[in-house]
């Protein structure tokens, strides 16, 4: 059995990453198990083609995968990849499992384990994820080379070598759809506040965030120059903007909201 990819874990984070690797033709369905379970879960990426087992005590014995991907909640982190100890050393172990250490690993699978860490974000289930990575010195290049062509299959990757970065990366990529999400809540009421009907604030709200946000994106000018390009001196977007943006208020509560996920993502690691 050639498997090169062992997912441990297929919820809804590792359901969107897997679908990704098959669809994108990075990986053929034979080249990936999955360990979970949940029956129905499991039966969900049965159906992908993926071969499936409900406990690590299923696993042939002759199986060595490349990477073997945690998937899990952080709290049965420790209970979880001990059962996997056996493949230290032959396998590289990928966690995206939010606030838990690379030493984490280590700590369970013994010294010069192969380690990597990546925090994805919701998007990636539709192919527009953020992915950053950080890797332990017993990484192999050409295994960090893989693993980022197999990530790419969710949306854009980037590398840290510094793991401490880690939590702030967790404030801005990891929790930011959220802080979007509620842009485009607010957006709306204030549409809606502003006299248009329900439906239509909403239509409006979203697709000026998806709109601007691909613009940004695709452009080669910097967001503060796209910016100027729409605010007319004295226009209707020069008003708005002198409320968003005096004495920096949009800026501070953004840095302040992203520097309290920060905090608390130091404080769920330890």
């Amino acid at each position: 059995m050639t498997v090169r990819v062992l997912l441990v874990g297929c919820g809804n984070m590792g359901y969107a990453m897997l679908s990704g690797w098959l669809s994108s033709g990075k990986l053929a369905a034979s080249e990936t198990l999955v360990v979970e379970p949940n029956e129905d879960l499991r039966h969900r990426a049965g159906r992908l083609g993926s071969i499936v087992a409900a406990s690590n005590g299923e696993l042939p014995g002759n199986l060595s995968p490349d990477i073997i991907v945690i998937a899990v909640k952080p709290q049965v982190i420790r209970e979880v990849v001990a059962g996997y100890k056996g493949f230290a050393g032959k396998s590289t172990f990928l966690s995206i499992a939010a606030g838990t250490a690379t030493a984490t690993f280590t700590e369970i699978l013994g010294a010069g384990a192969a380690v990597m860490r990546c925090m994805p974000n919701t998007p990636a289930a539709i192919g527009k994820g953020m992915m950053v990575v950080f890797s332990n010195p017993d990484v192999a290049e050409k295994t960090k080379a893989f693993v980022g062509d197999l990530l790419s299959a969710s949306g854009e990757v980037a590398t840290i070598n510094d793991e401490g970065l880690m939590d702030a990366v967790t404030a801005v990529s990891g929790s930011g759809p959220a802080y979007v999400f509620h842009f485009i809540e607010c957006l709306t009421a204030a549409a809606e506040k502003a006299g248009l009907p329900p439906e239509t604030a909403k239509l409006l709200a979203m697709q000026t965030v998806y709109g601007a946000a691909s613009l940004a994106a695709t452009s080669r000018e910097d967001p503060a120059v796209l910016r100027k390009q729409v605010t007319s001196p004295n226009g209707t977007t020069a008003a708005a903007l002198d409320v968003l943006m005096s004495g920096d208020r949009l800026k501070t509560l953004l840095a302040d909201a992203v520097e309290a996920a920060r905090a608390r993502s130091v404080e769920l690691g330890k």
